[in-house]
C-alpha cells in the first residue's frame, strides 16, 4: 500500500506578502534624471468598466508629449511611493510581510533606454527601497519590465516590435543583476507576457494604422523578441548570481466551456492553449507544435534568428509566477453575453458574482488553475497579484470597513490550502496591491485594492495620508498564522 502525508497547511516560509508596480505607485515622472515611460502616455479612462487601457495612437501619443498634466496622466503621479517608501514599507513590514513584488522603472535606469550607462541617481532610489525592505526582513520580488518601457525605444525602434530591443532589455538586465547580487533573490522577466497580444500597453509599438492581420504579425513577433530578451536574462541571471531564481509570469485565464458539447470544449481547449502558450515557451522552452495551427490559420510568420531556438531552450524559468483574478466561459459560437476583466472576454457565468468593475468572483478557479499549470510543469508556482479593486468608503472617523474584500481574499486563501494539499508546490502569495494605487487597466483611482488606503481622488487631490482599513488588520493576523486563521 503507497501513502503519504498530506500537507495541512502552507509550507514554512511561505511568502505572503503584496505587489505593486513602479507606473502605478511611483509618481515622480519627471525627476532625479528619469525618463518617459510608455505608461506615462496613457489617458486615464472615463468609463470604469472600459478594461482596454486605452490603445495609444500615433496621434495620441503626439498629444501626451505635448502635455504635462498628470490628471490627464495619472500613472505619471502614481501615489508618490517615490517620496513614500519608508512610510510605506514600514506599514507592510507592519502587516508581517515576508516578500514584497514591486517593478523597478526602467525610464529611471536608461531614461531613453538607449544610453551607454545608466542613471546613478534612479539605481540610487532602489538600493534606498531594498535597504527598507532588509531592514524589515522583507524578500524583495522584482518584476524587471511591468507595462512599462523607456518611450524613447518606441520613437526610435517601435518598442519591441524592433529586434534591437532585446540588446536594450539585456543591457538593462545586466546592470540589475550586477548592482543587486545577494541582494534580489526572486526576479520575473516580463508582467504578464501575454498583453503583448493586445498591442502598444504590452509591445511598446505603435500599430494603430495597420490592418488586424499584420497587427497580430506585429504584436506575436515583438512577443518573439522578448521570450528570447527573457531567456536571455534568465543566462545572465544564472551566471551573475547563481543563488537567484527568475521566473515568468502569466496573466493566467482559466476558461470554461459552456456545455458539455464537444464543440464548446474544444473552444475553451484552444483558449486554455493560447493563454498557456506563454508559459510553455518560457517554461518548457520551445513553442508547442499546437501553435504552428494558430499561426498558419491567421496567417502569421515569425522571424526567428539562427541560434534563437537555442538560446530558448538553454534559458527556462526557474518558476512560474501568474496573476489571478477571475475565470471566463466560452463556446463555439459568438452569441454569447460577454464579461469583462483582466483581458477575459468570455461569457458570464451564471454560477458566479461580479465585482463592481464586471470581474466574475472564482476562489475555486484559482484551485483548479494552481492544479492545472503544477500538473503541466512541476516547477514552483507563485501568485504573484490577486485582489478586488472596489469603492472604499472613508467614515466620518476615518476608517473604511472593507469586508467584502476581505471575503474575497479569505475565499481565495482557503482554495490555496486547498491546492497544497492536492499536491502543489506553491511558495508565495502576494495580494494586488497592499496599498491603493493607479488602476493599471483605467488609470483611475477610484478602484481601489489596498489594505491602505491613501487619501487621493481621480483627479489627484488629496493629501496622501495613508490610513489601514479593517483588511489591513485581518491580513496581518493571516500571516502571523501562516494561513492558519482566515
Amino acid at each position: 500500500m503507497y501513502s503519504k502525508n498530506v500537507p495541512s497547511g502552507f509550507p514554512r516560509g511561505f511568502l505572503w506578502g503584496g505587489a505593486t508596480a513602479a507606473n502605478q505607485v511611483e509618481g515622480a515622472w519627471n525627476i532625479a534624471g528619469k525618463g518617459i515611460s510608455t505608461a506615462e502616455v496613457v489617458k486615464r479612462s472615463t468609463n470604469r468598466k472600459d478594461f482596454t487601457m486605452n490603445q495609444i495612437t500615433k496621434q495620441s501619443l503626439t498629444a501626451a508629449i505635448n502635455d504635462s498634466s498628470t490628471t490627464t496622466y495619472p500613472k505619471r503621479r502614481g501615489v508618490d511611493f517615490y517620496h513614500h517608501y519608508k512610510e510605506d514599507i514600514k506599514l507592510f513590514a507592519e502587516m508581517g510581510f515576508k516578500a514584497y513584488r514591486l517593478s523597478i522603472a526602467w525610464t529611471r535606469i536608461f531614461p531613453n533606454g538607449d544610453e551607454a550607462e545608466p542613471n546613478e541617481q534612479g539605481l540610487l532610489f532602489y538600493d534606498h527601497a531594498f535597504e527598507t525592505c532588509c531592514k524589515y526582513g522583507i524578500e524583495p520580488v522584482v518584476t524587471i519590465s511591468h507595462y512599462e518601457m523607456p518611450l524613447g525605444l518606441t520613437l526610435k525602434n517601435n518598442g519591441w516590435a524592433a529586434r534591437e530591443t532585446i540588446n536594450e532589455y539585456t543591457k538593462f538586465t545586466k546592470v540589475l543583476f550586477e548592482r543587486y547580487r545577494g541582494i534580489v533573490k526572486y526576479w520575473l522577466t516580463f508582467n504578464e507576457i501575454n498583453a503583448a497580444v493586445w498591442g502598444f500597453n504590452g509591445t511598446g509599438a505603435l500599430d494603430d494604422d495597420l490592418p488586424n492581420d499584420q497587427k497580430m504579425q506585429l504584436r506575436y513577433q515583438a512577443l518573439h523578441h522578448q521570450f528570447i530578451a527573457s531567456a536571455l536574462a534568465v543566462l545572465q541571471c544564472h551566471k551573475l548570481d547563481p543563488e537567484a531564481k527568475i521566473g515568468c509570469m502569466l496573466a493566467r485565464m482559466q476558461t470554461y466551456a459552456k456545455t458539455p458539447a464537444p464543440l464548446d470544449v474544444r473552444a475553451a481547449q484552444l483558449q486554455d492553449q493560447l493563454n498557456l502558450f506563454f508559459t510553455d515557451v518560457q517554461v518548457r522552452g520551445e513553442y508547442p507544435n499546437y501553435m504552428n495551427r494558430y499561426f498558419y490559420d491567421n496567417g502569421i510568420e515569425l522571424k526567428f534568428a539562427a541560434d534563437d531556438e537555442e538560446i530558448l531552450a538553454k534559458g527556462k524559468v526557474d518558476y512560474l509566477s501568474f496573476s489571478y483574478y477571475m475565470s471566463t466561459v466560452t463556446a463555439d459560437d459568438n452569441n454569447i453575453t460577454k464579461a469583462t476583466g483582466n483581458f477575459a472576454l468570455g461569457e458570464a457565468n451564471p454560477y458566479l458574482t461580479s465585482s463592481e468593475w464586471g470581474w466574475q468572483i472564482d476562489p475555486v478557479g484559482l484551485r483548479i488553475a494552481l492544479n492545472e499549470l503544477w500538473d503541466r510543469y512541476q516547477i514552483p508556482l507563485f501568485i504573484v497579484e490577486n485582489g478586488l479593486g472596489a469603492v472604499d468608503e472613508l467614515t466620518p472617523d476615518r476608517k473604511i470597513h472593507d469586508d467584502y474584500r476581505i471575503d474575497y481574499l479569505r475565499k481565495h486563501i482557503i482554495q490555496m490550502k486547498e491546492a497544497i494539499q492536492d499536491g502543489v508546490e506553491l511558495i508565495g502569495y502576494t495580494t494586488w496591491g497592499p496599498i491603493d494605487l493607479i488602476s493599471a487597466s483605467t488609470s483611475e483611482m477610484a478602484k481601489r485594492y489596498g489594505f491602505i488606503y491613501v487619501d487621493q481622488d481621480d483627479e489627484g487631490r488629496g493629501s496622501l495620508t495613508r490610513i489601514r482599513k479593517d483588511s489591513f488588520y485581518w491580513f496581518k493576523k493571516v500571516i502571523a498564522s501562516n494561513g492558519r486563521e482566515v
